[in-house]
């Protein structure tokens, strides 16, 4: 059962690795996300494939097992993600609403034009 969920888990981060290619090669992804998205992909399948290289770490940090560890990263990583869209969405809010404000503004002034 171990081996197949290590295979799941290495194919799994090898279409990982497909995505982020075809995303970069469309232009899609900077330099810096492809990278960042290459490197988590391959980290992924790696420790699917080799999960004791996480034994130091979990021994260092006093965790039972290495699952653990990996839930653990995996709410860490989401809370910064969904924090990163929070930040990215307010800011086109802002953006948003500017726009509006200034087509209102615009379409105010046409309007006190047409009726002097």
């Amino acid at each position: 059962m171990v081996l197949g969920i290590q295979i799941f888990g290495a194919l799994f981060g090898l279409f990982l690795l497909y995505l982020t290619f075809l995303n970069f090669k469309r232009k899609e992804f900077t330099v810096n996300e492809w990278a960042l998205w290459t490197a988590l992909a391959a980290a992924f399948a790696l420790i699917s494939l080799v999960p004791d290289i996480l034994n130091p770490v979990v021994r260092t940090l006093n965790i039972s097992r290495k699952m653990d560890l990996l839930i653990i990263l995996g709410f860490m990583f989401l809370t910064a993600a969904i924090f990163h869209t929070y930040i990215v969405a307010r800011r086109n809010q802002k953006k948003l609403e500017e726009v509006v404000r200034k087509m209102a503004m615009q379409e105010a002034e046409r309007g006190k034009g047409r009726r002097t």
